[in-house]
């Protein structure tokens, strides 16, 4: 592309001879003569300085140069290894007397001006650019040219793009010396897998190898496989299926399985190869007597129980790799880091095969176990926010303990679950020092945005609804009052503080919350407390006319703390909490009672036990589980206060007016506020105004202090499929109940289950349960009969399952993007009457999630509910989900 030349019109330096030299000068050096370098004048098409060209030769004026000689050859040499040349040229001007002077004569390399790409998806360039630093101003040469061409093409051929061409033309730009590179990819067909053919196979099924091959799996729509992996050949890949294919036979008792032969026939016409896989299976061993020699920190039968494998078992060779040291799992349960967890950082243990008679392998387990190590120096590096003591504290890892690789792992779950750092870039760096039998440990991090924004506004309940939060996930209090620490806010401490305002034309909602996760600073105990305060005036939703002299206030403020155990072990976490609500009614018939005026008081103690190991990346973990069970209690009034609620009023709730517009028994409707008799029919004037009033003192005696207490339990699995493919699997359950069945349950802290589960603005305090593909709140039990049929009411029962499959895109620091797919079901009843745990409501659908540290979670899904919704014979069919500061 660009042409290299060096020309030396010096003949004596490649030829030995005397060269011809500038017409005007009289004097032709002599051959071998050593003269003084008077001057360098550079000469050609180049940027640089005169000055800078001459340093970077290594000619200096008044030296001391040989004709012909090495100095000359060295400048040349120094100059092409810049690599900013493509033409070097050095004349002699004249000589005088002993002195010479000379002209370097250069043509700079073409600079990038702009660069083009062609065939290429608009998202792809970006990353094209950067890998390739093909950035304005890069010197353009063969070598540039070379590499760019080779990595594009070899990336594609990643992608099962076996035929990719690429060609790169170089045109000259207007400007100075500098070129424009248009990069044509023509990637054309993926090769594809027509067939896979075996021969030799006897023991093992065509079917079994194939799935073995996780890479390469022929093509076709009937192919369960090509839903995880697709047919696309790709050379590297399908060398380690051969591989697996081996260790395949290996796991079934084949040890001496061996491919003779293997083709790949390509089809160029239909871009497909025909993959055939010659055998020889062997015959099928078992395993004999194992050994142990050199164990002498565990015995014998602590280490069969740990590698599991019994004379008579059928020979496996991953399997007894597995159990003496299992790579894919830092955490397994082997041999190595049964010492590794207690010590033995230097220990080393390999399985020999000692024997073979017949069918049979007698092996030796020779173990080395070498000195106990110890962590000396323990260092963390990287956070520029975050104080020392918050990362220390989480540390597992102790200057002084044990070697614990265990503990190690831990640590690292520990600083990923704190949500400050980058969980796919913490990898310690472990130093052991052999000779003093130590270790040395530094644990490197990448810090990220941990507070987050939320800022949204839109169209619900009838009107115009904005929301405004602020989460500062890494507060620090103390420094408040220090100016200082403004950058641009007080952080590094692990505190939490959030701030939230939602408000509309008819509510305001005011809460503020704050945590500290290790209370007094010496142990891992969590306090949290909340305050919040919503008022609701008298909304018409037909109207949207607000009036503001009839109001409905919650007034609430918790406290709680929570405690990490050792036992059963040191993933459990016992939680509790108080909270209390006071709600005060204004002339404000909210339907929630038959009161308008009045004040009802719920006083809470919430007790939880929970069990959490899932994996460290807490946005997308790929392994563990987490398991939580709570309890929420109000104190039993109807068994201390002596009232009869079984007699209490002795009213029936046909007696009492509406709360809302509904339709009557004789099928009219009425506005709220209207009287009905015991028939469900209006009544015309205000016979029942005593009965009223009697029902509002009745119902203002009965809920004056709440009483019910409510059973919840979770449980949440995360399962690797394959890679980074991972299974969701989640249970729910749900109770509301009553200590007096007189008093009966209240109207609150019901279960309204549909949608996307996020807690829009309710009065009651109710919970929302997410059920994709129906309707917010949908799924709740409505009244059949009486003059509030129709009506909806939570549930006081609720159970939910679920199956989700996620795939990540990227789990970048800037942000996390996987997709999802899920199928689910669930349903909620107002009594145990009604239970049915196997009566669900069905829905599957699709989604995206992305975790932005500035903004948390936002997400999207579309799912298909196929069963109707309460009152309803029409399935739901598909509903459109955004999900906004919240996980499924």
């Amino acid at each position: 592309m660009f042409q290299k030349t060096i020309k030396l019109v010096f003949a004596i330096i490649f030829l030995g001879s005397i060269s011809a030299v500038n017409a005007q000068d009289t004097n032709i050096p002599e051959a071998g003569k050593q003269y003084v370098l008077a001057n360098v004048d550079v000469t050609g098409k180049i940027t640089y300085n005169q000055q800078t060209i001459i340093t970077f030769s290594g000619l200096e004026k008044g030296q001391s140069i040989t004709v012909p000689g090495d100095e000359i050859s060295s400048a040349i040499k120094k100059l092409w290894k810049l690599g900013l040349f493509n033409d070097i040229n050095f004349y002699v001007d004249k000589i005088q007397n002993d002195s010479i002077y000379l002209e370097l004569n250069i043509n700079e390399l073409p600079k990038l001006n702009d660069v083009k790409f062609q065939g290429v998806k608009k998202g792809k360039i970006d990353d094209l650019i950067k890998d390739n630093d093909l950035k304005k101003d890069k010197v353009v040469n063969e070598n540039l040219l070379t590499t760019t061409k080779n990595y594009i093409e070899n990336k594609y051929k990643k992608d099962g793009y076996y035929n990719t061409k690429v060609v790169i033309n170089t045109i000259p730009d207007s400007t100075q010396n500098r070129v424009n590179m248009v990069v044509n990819v023509d990637r054309g067909k993926k090769v594809k897998v027509k067939s896979i053919e075996f021969v030799g196979n006897s023991e093992l099924k065509t079917g079994k190898l194939k799935r073995a091959m996780a890479n390469t799996k022929k093509k076709g729509f009937l192919n369960p496989m090509r839903i995880i992996k697709s047919s696309k050949f790709i050379k590297e890949k399908y060398n380690e299926d051969l591989t697996s294919i081996v260790d395949k036979y290996k796991e079934n008792g084949f040890r001496d399985a061996r491919i003779t032969n293997e083709t790949v026939t390509y089809n160029d016409k239909k871009n497909t190869v025909a993959i055939k896989i010659n055998l020889e299976e062997g015959r099928k061993y078992y395993f004999g007597d194992i050994r142990y020699l050199g164990n002498t920190v565990y015995n014998n039968q602590a280490l069969d129980q740990i590698l599991g494998i019994k004379k008579g078992d059928v020979y496996n060779g991953k399997l007894l790799q597995e159990r003496i040291a299992d790579k894919s799992k830092p955490d397994g349960e082997d041999l190595t880091n049964l010492y590794q967890n207690n010590g033995y950082l230097f220990s080393n243990i390999n399985a020999v095969e000692v024997k073979t008679v017949n069918d049979t392998i007698d092996f030796e387990i020779r173990v080395t176990e070498g000195p106990i190590a110890y962590f000396n120096n323990v260092t963390v590096t990287g956070n520029d926010k975050t104080n020392d003591y918050v990362i220390y504290r989480e540390l597992r890892t102790k200057p002084g303990q044990k070697w614990s690789k265990d503990n190690v792992i831990r640590s690292i779950r520990e600083l990923g679950q704190l949500g400050f750092f980058d969980p796919e870039a913490l990898k310690p760096d472990v130093k052991p020092n052999g000779a003093d039998g130590t270790v040395d440990i530094n644990y490197n991090l990448v810090e990220k945005g941990s507070s987050q924004v939320e800022l949204q506004g839109g169209y619900g309940g009838g009107g115009f609804i904005g929301t405004l939060g602020l989460s500062f996930n890494n507060f620090s209090v103390r420094n408040l009052l220090k100016k200082d620490a403004y950058k641009p806010l007080p952080m590094g401490d692990g505190q939490k503080m959030s701030l939230r305002l939602q408000g509309s034309s008819y509510f305001q909602t005011y809460s503020i919350s704050f945590s500290e996760p290790w209370f007094g600073g010496k142990k891992p105990v969590s306090f949290s407390t909340s305050l919040s305060h919503s008022k609701q005036f008298l909304y018409n939703y037909s109207t949207r006319d607000v009036t503001r002299n009839q109001s409905f206030n919650i007034t609430s403020i918790s406290m709680g703390i929570a405690k990490k155990l050792t036992v059963p072990d040191d993933y459990f976490i016992l939680s509790q909490s108080i909270a209390f609500q006071y709600y005060d009614l204004n002339n404000y018939f909210s339907g929630l009672f038959t009161f308008g005026n009045g004040s009802s008081r719920n006083l809470t103690y919430t007790i939880g036990l929970s069990r959490n190991s899932k994996g460290f990346n807490p946005i997308y973990p790929t392994y563990g589980s987490e398991f939580s069970v709570t309890g929420k209690f109000t104190l039993p009034y109807s068994l201390l206060n002596g009232v009869d609620y079984k007699n209490l009023g002795n009213l029936e709730e046909n007696k009492l007016r509406t709360s809302q517009n509904q339709q009557t028994t004789d099928g009219t409707y009425v506005p709220a506020g209207t009287y009905l008799d015991e028939n469900g029919n209006a009544v015309a004037n205000n016979d029942y105004h005593l009965a009223a009033a009697d029902a509002a003192k009745v119902d203002q005696k009965r809920f004056n202090w709440l009483e019910y207490y409510k059973i919840k339990f979770k449980a949440d699995w995360y399962t690797k499929v394959y890679e980074k493919l991972v299974l969701r699997s989640l249970g729910e359950f749900g109770f509301l109940g009553a200590y007096n069945s007189d008093r009966g349950l209240v109207p609150f802290e019901r279960f309204y289950l549909g949608g996307d589960g996020l807690a829009n603005f309710s009065m009651d305090g109710r919970e929302m349960i997410q059920l994709r593909g129906y309707p917010n709140q949908s799924l709740a039990p409505i009244i059949e009969s009486g003059p509030k049929r129709g009506q909806q009411t939570g549930g006081t029962i609720y159970n939910k399952f679920s199956l989700e499959l996620r795939y990540p895109i990227t789990l970048a620091q800037s942000a996390s993007i996987y997709a999802l797919t899920f199928v689910e079901g669930g349903a909620s009843y107002d009594s145990f009457k009604g239970y049915n745990p196997f009566a669900l409501k069905r829905s599957a659908g699709f989604g995206l999630r992305v975790f932005m540290p500035a903004f948390g979670l936002l997400g999207i899904d579309f799912a298909h509910g196929f069963d109707a919704l309460p009152g309803e014979t029409q399935k739901s069919g598909w509903q459109t989900h955004f999900i906004i500061g919240q996980q499924f």
